[in-house]
């Protein structure tokens, strides 16, 4: 038995191609992803039905409550990033989440006010997985080098695609005998174990001093200092940052057309709620499995053969076809294929992908100009585009309409998405 777990183990190392003296910080990286998006994906149907409890027509209101609540937040984590090191603040925002998990719970076991409450669950699910994946990628960046990076995000993100598999499968066998809102304090569990990730993964930093070339303090001892609003000027006086400003809103514009095209027709295909929650919930277990055979097999070897600005570029072009597709026929099996393939794309290669473009950067610009990116403008992109897609329906155009206007969108992503990952080639290679 020691035997075969000890050849699976070293095919597997092999396979994700770990260098000595990586193998437990990477144990802790996969661990610390898992636990996070476990946590989130044990509530997340339960967010998604809320929204369309509320409405499908009001969907805009909650993505702009959701806006406002993270440009909120924005000074407040530059407040805390400013005056604390990185081993101690990183666990604070992790804390924080985790009290707010149980006010939800103290609320929905009081039945107090369950609209508002439900409204306010929707805004804060989606504060919640936005902020809590910045910050912990914000960490990767800071804690490996381009060169590690380029062979380990891949591996480090199907941490996260196991979460994502796990947390939909113990929200649909527990839902009924525990109770919805008891599913809150076990997502508060996952999130107390990436906590002790995080402090493992800190005196590994400390132990190993394995941090970017760009790094300038000591293994995250101190504090990053500054301003908290420095993460929006970094964003505004880098023209490379704001090249990844404006992917992002392409990005979100393109995913929340597609997230309000889904609402509409399971809506109109699906009239039981029960039914409805069934199928988001496969939805993600479909993503999911998909997502973490490309993440071990394919991420970091698309990277080695086709380069880093040929593989941003790749989701891009494959959800260009995918809407139009759907402008010929939008109709629920072909929403979900498309559905399917941009979401396991974007998890599988165009996040961790994506994250390899903040490398590069000093460290400041890795926590406080990405989480800026990575919330404010990722919610901006949310709730304007979300007000589009009404104004659009509106005006009468339907479903084909929307998803014909989306392909030179998603083209117009796929050329800065190239010219972005030759862009973070030059710098790497100038900063070595």
């Amino acid at each position: 038995m020691n035997r075969m777990t000890n050849s699976i183990r070293s095919a597997l190392l092999k396979a994700v191609q770990v260098e000595p003296g990586e193998g437990r910080a990477l144990f802790w990286s996969f661990s610390y992803f898992f636990s996070l998006l476990c946590s989130y994906y044990i509530v997340r149907p339960m967010r998604d039905e809320m929204g369309i409890l509320g409405g499908v027509e009001n969907l805009q209101w909650l993505f702009t409550g959701t806006l406002l609540v993270m440009t909120a937040v924005i000074p407040l984590f530059g407040w805390v990033s400013s005056r604390f090191p990185r081993r101690q603040f990183l666990p604070y925002v992790y804390l924080f989440f985790i009290f707010i998990l149980l006010l939800f719970y103290g609320l929905m076991a009081g039945q107090v006010a369950p609209a508002m409450v439900a409204r306010g669950f929707f805004i804060w699910a989606s504060v919640f997985n936005l902020f809590v994946v910045s910050v912990f990628w914000s960490f990767m960046a800071d804690l490996y080098s381009n060169a590690q990076a380029r062979r380990l995000f891949g591996f480090i993100a199907a941490g996260g695609t196991v979460g994502a598999l796990t947390g939909p499968a113990l929200t649909a066998l527990l839902v009924q005998p525990v109770g919805a809102r008891n599913l809150l304090l076990l997502s508060a569990v996952f999130l107390v174990w990436a906590v002790i990730c995080i402090i493992k993964l800190s005196s590994w930093a400390a132990s190993n001093q394995t941090e970017v070339e760009t790094s300038t303090d000591d293994a995250g001892v101190d504090a990053l200092g500054g301003s908290i609003w420095d993460g929006i000027r970094f964003v505004f006086r880098s023209p490379y940052l704001s090249g990844i400003c404006l992917l992002m809103l392409l990005f979100t514009t393109l995913a929340t057309f597609l997230y309000f095209m889904q609402a509409q027709i399971i809506r109109d295909t699906f009239t039981d709620s029960s039914q409805r929650t069934a199928v988001f919930a496969s939805i993600d277990l479909a993503v999911n499995a998909l997502t973490l055979i490309l993440q071990i097999f394919l991420t970091s070897r698309l990277i080695k053969w086709f380069g880093l600005a040929a593989v941003l570029a790749i989701i891009p072009v494959l959800l260009a076809i995918g809407f139009a597709l759907l402008s010929i026929s939008p109709v629920l099996s072909v929403l979900l294929v498309v559905q399917v393939i941009r979401r396991a794309g974007n998890y599988a290669v165009m996040r961790p992908v994506r994250e390899m473009l903040y490398v590069v950067l000093s460290r400041e610009e890795k926590y406080k100009a990405k989480n800026v990116i990575d919330t404010v403008v990722y919610r901006a992109g949310d709730a304007v585009s979300a007000w589009l897609y009404a104004g659009m329906r509106s005006l009468g155009i339907g479903l084909s309409g929307i998803a014909l206007i989306a392909v030179p969108l998603a083209l117009l992503w796929a050329w800065l998405s190239f010219k972005l990952g030759r862009q973070q080639t030059r710098i790497a290679e100038r900063n070595n």
